[in-house]
């Protein structure tokens, strides 16, 4: 990497951390907001009744996947919503054309996705454990890195989603319609053996299920599935979607609204 290269990647980096900081009252606020609320609904009113699962109480089991939803949510609507502005505001053009590398370009907005979902998680843990809730955090490090390769996942997701979009009703629709589905039926609220075994086999289908499970041991120090099936699809993912975004804007097939 040059002098000129590493300017160019800061550029994008600061642009995407400013955005993120300057309007915080809408990139960070709310997903906390949504934590604080689940927490408060299932973890106290309904929590209480149901008592303890997975050896912890129901607000501490239910933590790892509520702190995943709002990573997953953010680093992807993160990479989406700003690409395709560039795209519409015609600014992305202005970027291809520069002597600024395609694998740079898509690092660079990955990393403000990757950025973002760890402001959100940390904005997340610091107010769950406010509260004095029974957090368990078992191994810290391997939670990290869960996370880490979980915002790279999905703001490489966002950013495949932004270059295939021609309107922003695209942006919207693979958050709507696909990632939350999945998120909610991914074991945030129940543990996968309350299931039929029947459901139990279709849910292992979802990998967010698997990245909830491993996070959850990271956590409480148990899961529902193994851990490493979590890690060998984000690593395999990340590189698989990399490439992927890289091919495509090297084509710049898309690159107009």
């Amino acid at each position: 990497m040059t002098n000129a290269d590493f300017v160019g990647f800061r550029t994008i980096l600061r642009k995407e951390t400013v955005r993120i900081l300057r309007i915080w009252s809408q990139t960070l606020l709310p997903p906390v907001m949504n934590v604080v609320l689940y927490l408060l609904i299932f973890g106290s009113f309904i929590g209480g009744r149901i008592g303890k699962m997975g050896g912890a109480s129901y607000a501490s089991f239910i933590i790892p996947g509520l702190l995943l939803m709002a990573v997953i949510t953010n680093a992807y609507g993160n990479v989406s919503t700003s690409f395709f502005g560039a795209k519409f505001g015609k600014n992305i053009e202005e970027i291809l054309i520069s002597p600024l590398p395609e694998w740079l370009i898509v690092l660079g907005y990955a990393c403000g996705g990757i950025i973002r979902g760890a402001l959100v998680a940390l904005c997340v843990f610091v107010v769950v454990a406010a509260p004095g809730i029974e957090l368990k955090l078992q191994n810290p490090l391997f939670a990290i890195a869960l996370l880490f390769l979980t915002a790279a996942f999905f703001s490489l997701a966002g950013l495949l989603n932004a270059m295939f979009a021609k309107k922003f009703d695209d942006v919207s629709f693979i958050p709507t319609f696909v990632l939350t589905p999945l998120t909610y039926l991914g074991g945030i609220f129940y543990p996968l053996s309350s299931l039929p075994e029947f459901w139990q086999k279709i849910s292992a289908l979802n990998p967010i299920q698997h990245i909830v499970s491993a996070l959850r041991y990271a956590f409480l120090g148990t899961s529902d599935l193994p851990w490493w099936h979590a890690v060998v699809f984000l690593v395999v993912g990340n590189i698989a979607l990399y490439y992927a975004c890289l091919r495509y804007l090297k084509r710049g097939l898309g690159m107009r609204t």
